[in-house]
């Protein structure tokens, strides 16, 4: 049996852990208790599974210093960013008790039985019901928020699935640690073994989707991963979903009269936006557009000094780094010119120099519009706003579009650029930068291919969509239904006969 090894991005050294790699025979066990754990996690009912996750925020908030002591160690992030994502992380499971509470998220529907033009109706009665076990593969990026304490995880025990964990290979010591944070938590409620587990180890990974106890997969990480994973759910005799978030660019758009008017601010905006740790954030500005004027050139001036005076910067692993600087590379042999670049003295590990690169509208070639992974953004300078609308329906889709505008910037301009912005991404933002993705209920965090691979959001209350299915029951007797379809139940807003019904006081 392989023994699982972490490496400490700051210094590069691999460390022997005390985990092994995931064999079938132990997957086979972890996937049958996952398909036994779904019915205590539908036994617990809404309320219930509501209980789960606020006992599960308060264990890894309980478990604060030494779950970030041990990301800081694997991932390099610092201790603030990991402070901050925790508490991301209790929040996501906390926001996800209030979408059980609320109960609308069941989308439940009566239709009693009625005479209609065509003939007597039966009596149908519709809500969602869990898919059943699914498997989530934890980020790189995000050793919280998005992999075994994440958002999925959130989600997918919300909907009433049990979950097991692809533990990504950067960070295990904290993918172990949190998932003893939350088994503790579901232990404490007399949960069984299998609601959440983790696996180690990349061909258990492709293993576990294939395997017919999984019900769906979701991954935030690249598209060659995404196409891995779907090329082994294509080999199962039944297919399920896969749920990606992949990549993306990000394009900021900055008018002629939003660099006149607050050119420092949206410089010192843009460098912490695109810099921000490490740059390796999927909603990380990959591309902004800047007028060829005199405000444009005072904010790219003021932004290359930013840049020029950064440190080196700790990338989360060897892959990454190298990528990173390949990338950087390909961008400036497609004809991108190096606007600033600190000088960075090479150490043991995976230490960088944030770039600034610079092209002209007309040089703005796809090879240079392509995602790179870490703190590198292109300054696209452009001289007409008409020029913008034909450009940026050639770049990849994205999770985000942003426009800065200012005062005198026209609004047919504006709406133009919104309207190519929203075909193509997920999340408008005004006068803002995307980096800092708000957990709520309004969230969206999508887009078209290559950003995603589905309309669903991986952040916020719908999130739980993906991991729910759509179960009707015709003239069934009462005693056999959900309490949110029987006819005297009025705790959840429901559609009944066709009218929106509210939620009883």
């Amino acid at each position: 049996m392989n023994v699982v090894n972490t490496v400490d991005p700051r210094d590069g050294r691999r460390r022997a852990t005390d985990l092994n790699e995931t064999d079938e025979s132990r997957l086979e066990v972890v996937a049958g208790q996952a398909s036994r754990a779904a019915h205590w996690l539908s036994g617990l009912g809404r309320i219930g599974r509501a209980e789960m996750l606020d006992r599960i925020a308060e264990s890894l908030e309980s478990r604060r210093a030494d779950l970030v002591a041990v990301a800081e160690a694997e991932t390099g992030l610092s201790r603030a960013r990991l402070e901050t994502e925790l508490t991301r992380s209790a929040l996501q499971f906390r926001m996800f008790g209030d979408v059980l509470r609320d109960g609308g998220y069941v989308e439940a529907a009566i239709d009693h039985a009625a005479d209609t033009p065509i003939g007597p109706g039966p009596d149908l009665r519709r809500m969602l019901v869990p898919l059943g076990p699914v498997a989530v593969f934890g980020a790189s990026n995000f050793p919280f928020a998005f992999s075994v304490a994440g958002g999925d995880t959130a989600s997918a025990l919300a909907a009433g699935c049990p979950t097991i964990l692809k533990a990504h290979p950067s960070h295990p010591l904290t993918s172990h640690a949190s998932a003893d944070a939350i088994g503790s938590a579901i232990r404490d409620l007399g949960g069984p073994d299998g609601v959440i587990t983790t696996v180690y180890g990349e061909q258990s990974g492709r293993s576990l989707v294939r395997h017919p106890a999984i019900r769906a997969v979701a991954l935030t990480g690249s598209v060659g991963a995404a196409r891995a994973i779907q090329a082994a759910i294509d080999e199962r005799p039944d297919p399920i979903p896969l749920y990606a978030e992949l990549s993306s660019v990000n394009p900021i758009v900055v008018l002629p009269g939003a660099a006149a008017d607050r050119a420092d601010a949206i410089a010192e905006g843009l460098f912490a936006s695109f810099t921000a740790s490490g740059g390796q954030l999927c909603t990380k500005p990959g591309l902004a557009f800047i007028p060829a004027d005199p405000g444009g050139e005072h904010l790219v001036d003021t932004l290359r000094g930013r840049v020029a005076s950064a440190g080196g910067t700790v990338l989360l692993n060897e892959r990454i780094r190298d990528a990173y600087e390949s990338g950087a590379t390909a961008f400036e042999q497609a004809g991108a010119r190096v606007s600033a670049r600190p000088q960075v003295e090479p150490g043991e590990g995976f230490t960088v120099a944030p770039t600034l690169l610079e092209v002209d509208l007309p040089g703005l070639t796809a090879e240079i519009a392509g995602e790179c992974f870490g703190p590198l953004m292109v300054v696209v300078r452009y001289r007409d706003v008409a020029e913008l609308d034909a450009v940026l329906a050639t770049v990849p889709p994205s999770l985000t579009g942003s426009v800065h505008r200012g005062p005198d910037d026209d609004v047919d301009a504006v709406r133009g650029l919104v309207d190519v912005l929203a075909a193509r991404s997920g999340r408008i933002v005004f006068d803002g930068y995307p980096t800092g993705v708000r957990v709520s209920w309004a969230q969206h965090h999508g887009g078209p291919w290559p950003s995603t691979n589905a309309v669903h959001t991986s952040v916020g209350a719908t999130s739980i969509r993906r991991f729910l299915r759509p179960l009707a029951w015709q003239d069934a007797p009462e005693w056999i239904l959900p309490d949110e379809l029987r006819d005297a139940y009025t705790a959840i807003p429901r559609r009944v006969d066709g009218k929106l019904e509210p939620r009883g006081e």
